[in-house]
């Protein structure tokens, strides 16, 4: 299974960094789970569509072709861990690589969320960019671990 979180670079703190990349690591080898930045579109007064649509650019050059979008956004689909681990596992069936998507911070282009198989949302209350990748990587391990049975997830 190849997992690829692309992400709009806000300078993640060190704690952040090294969250993810504990959670890359942890992850057996048929499992690869790469995080791609994008730089953010300097703020300089411009419109808000016009940033994001230079930063949606910048995200479907990122992401690695044949992949299936999936936008992280506040008004995705409430998924539970089960329901997020039983999606991982028909993706992987299917031979499908999902690239997952977290915005800047004025979100995700319109444009971009339309050609996005799913939305999903990580949590009811805003979370800072650097805490979603966080989450985002843990739910991804978490999800592994429910479909290998790995005492990770005990539920």
């Amino acid at each position: 299974m190849k997992l690829c979180i692309v992400a709009v670079d806000l300078r993640s703190p060190a704690w952040a960094s090294q969250a993810c990349e504990d959670y890359a690591k942890r992850f057996p080898r048929d499992w690869k789970v790469e995080l791609r930045t994008v730089r953010e579109e300097p703020r300089r007064g411009q419109p808000r569509e016009k940033l994001m649509a230079a930063e949606a650019e910048r995200i479907r050059r990122a992401v690695p072709k044949n992949s299936i979008l999936i936008a992280l956004d506040e008004r995705g689909r409430d998924l539970t861990t089960m329901q997020f681990a039983a999606e991982l596992r028909r993706w992987q069936e299917e031979g499908e690589f999902p690239a997952f998507i977290i915005g800047g911070t004025d979100g995700i282009d319109a444009a971009l969320k339309k050609d996005c198989r799913m939305l999903i949302r990580l949590s009811s209350m805003t979370l800072p960019h650097a805490l979603a990748r966080v989450v985002l990587f843990e739910q991804l391990y978490r999800a592994w671990s429910i479909l290998n049975n790995h005492p990770y997830h005990r539920a």
